[in-house]
């Protein structure tokens, strides 16, 4: 009998979720959800031997269905890693942006997680154990006048780690935050070739764009419990973006 561990990634199908559920296939049995692409979903479960589910993390009842298929083919739940998010349909200044791509993103990126981690947080004290991950992103802090929404989103579901982190600390949940830079996936693919000028021209004291495998890494410390004193830590993966210097 299979008794490695559990985790659900959600966003799994493609990007930095692909990249999470390639890694922690090594070690864990995987529910990788995906919200349209069922054929990258189909994809990464071929490379990955993970269990696919549809989910849209905005919408209460696929977020019960997940826990319950979770627990329906594995009987427990390990590791979250909360990953999905998307960006704004159209980067508009702050003073144009919509009430409805507010929304969208709140819904999505803030909402979606923050709730569905209320409920494998309940698993995992029944359980007496368990690790959650919020993937957020630089942009938690570093303005974006043209993604207002997408920022808010972020700097949200920072605060969201902090307090499930002091919740949840005593029932022996560890929680934490792993906070990427600039990574190569199709959400910046109109963008890329900028960021890689930036890049080049110092944006980064690192000076590469991040990879799907570099937060996933991350994880994987996360997830083999390297870090367990170390609940509600943010981990930066963004080549030095946060660093100051004068």
């Amino acid at each position: 009998m299979n008794t490695s561990p559990v985790a659900v990634i959600t966003g799994a199908s493609r990007g930095i979720g692909r990249g999470i559920a390639i890694e922690l296939s090594k070690t864990h049995r995987i529910v990788g959800t995906y919200k349209g692409r069922r054929d990258a979903a189909e994809s990464m479960a071929a490379e990955t031997g993970a269990e696919i589910f549809q989910c849209d993390v905005g919408v209460a009842a696929d977020r019960a269905g997940l826990i319950a298929f979770t627990l329906e083919k594995f009987g427990r739940l390990d590791l979250l890693v909360n990953n999905a998010g998307i960006t704004q349909r159209e980067r508009n200044d702050v003073l144009a942006a919509s009430e409805e791509s507010f929304d969208e993103l709140i819904g999505t990126n803030l909402k979606g997680p923050h709730f569905l981690t209320q409920l494998a947080a309940r698993q995992m004290v029944a359980q007496g154990s368990g690790r959650i991950v919020f993937v957020t992103s630089i942009s938690s802090y570093a303005v974006s006048t043209n993604r207002a929404e997408y920022c808010i989103s972020k700097a949200g579901l920072s605060m969201s780690v902090s307090i499930y982190a002091q919740r949840l600390a005593a029932e022996g949940i560890k929680v934490f935050e792993v906070r990427p830079g600039v990574i190569r996936t199709d959400m910046i693919a109109t963008v890329e070739k900028l960021y890689e000028e930036k890049i080049a021209g110092g944006m980064l004291p690192q000076r590469r764009m991040g990879e799907s495998s570099d937060v996933a890494l991350a994880i994987r410390a996360i997830a083999d419990g390297l870090l367990d004193y170390s609940t509600g830590q943010i981990i930066n993966v963004d080549g030095g973006f946060h660093l100051r210097g004068l």
